[in-house]
């Protein structure tokens, strides 16, 4: 008779400790890629201020770059909850009238431009001379792009044309909520409101 394969058991304290170390740690990452910058921030730091060994930092996010990326997707969506970003209730922009569309439309890319603009700063200086970080701006800008269009596409009411989608970019992006919230000192209320109002002209909308 052949020895009984050993099972290994995680329990629900085991997991949820677990989840909140993970939790701790990027949290802890996340404000110092943002004071600190991606080579001030070393992985050292992170495992110190969050309480761990350098060790259970790599075991629950991975490398440096993939700690950078949980940190910006989890900012992306404001938790760590495995809900895609346009399965969430407050993604769903294109019902109700113009007014209320476009208006739901800036207030859902408002927040989270509000919760990445400084760590996607962070992860775009960083590539200009890191080739893992350059390639995962690069698919993070991709997935940008499909995700902005499709939201833009819900609130028009409509496809938008490549053109469109591009010129949308001058309106939604991380680059240009820094630039006028921290640069040029708008509120968020502020840009909020813009964004609707650009997002009206610059695709000529109308209600139907």
């Amino acid at each position: 008779m052949s020895p009984a394969k050993s099972r290994r058991y995680e329990s629900p304290l085991r997991q949820e400790t677990a989840a909140r170390t993970r939790r701790r740690v990027v949290e802890v990452a996340s404000r110092l890629f943002v004071e600190r910058g991606w080579e001030g921030a070393s992985m050292r730091d992170v495992a110190r201020e969050a309480g761990c060994s350098v060790e259970t930092v790599y075991a629950s996010v991975g490398n440096k770059t993939a700690l950078l990326k949980t940190v910006l997707d989890i900012a992306v969506v404001g938790d760590d909850a495995q809900i895609a970003l346009d399965d969430r209730p407050w993604f769903g922009v294109g019902e109700g009238p113009l007014a209320t569309r476009v208006a739901a439309l800036a207030e859902v890319s408002a927040g989270i431009y509000r919760r990445t603009a400084e760590l996607r700063r962070v992860l775009d200086s960083a590539a200009r001379s890191n080739a893992e970080l350059a390639e995962l701006d690069a698919g993070s800008r991709a997935q940008e792009r499909i995700s902005r269009t499709a939201l833009v596409s819900a609130a028009a009411g409509r496809p938008l044309t490549e053109l469109e989608a591009d010129a949308v970019q001058s309106v939604f992006s991380n680059e240009i909520y820094r630039l006028l919230t921290t640069v040029s000192g708008w509120s968020h209320a502020q840009y909020q409101q813009w964004a609707a109002d650009a997002i009206v002209r610059l695709l000529d909308l109308h209600e139907e």
